[in-house]
């Protein structure tokens, strides 16, 4: 199951900086691997993301042996003008997000 995920083509709502976030707020030690495997990205992308995510203050990580472990900052205000102005921070995002798992998930 290795290799290039197949494209998807169109739009959707979320984006992929949006999908790798909720992964690793789901597992903060998840591998960039893993990560790529669940959002259907290549691991180069996911390692473009993550990166631009830490430079914009949103996630910081540590180095714990040979594997990276990710801290999300909840507080910082998502970037789009209109969210920033309406005070949604990522905390915000997360939490629709886990809400909406949550309610999918039948052992729940």
């Amino acid at each position: 199951m290795g290799g290039v995920p197949e494209p998807h083509a169109g739009w959707t709502f979320l984006t992929n900086h949006a999908r790798v976030l909720a992964v690793i707020a789901d597992d903060p030690s998840a591998r960039v691997r893993d990560i790529a495997a669940h959002c259907r990205l290549t691991e180069r992308a996911v390692h473009k993301i993550i990166s631009d995510l830490e430079e914009d203050g949103y996630l910081s990580h540590t180095r714990q042996g040979r594997s990276n472990v990710y801290r999300i900052e909840p507080g910082v205000p998502l970037r789009h003008p209109a969210e920033a102005e309406a005070g949604l921070t990522v905390a915000a995002l997360l939490s629709v997000l886990a809400r909406h798992d949550a309610q999918r998930d039948p052992r729940t």
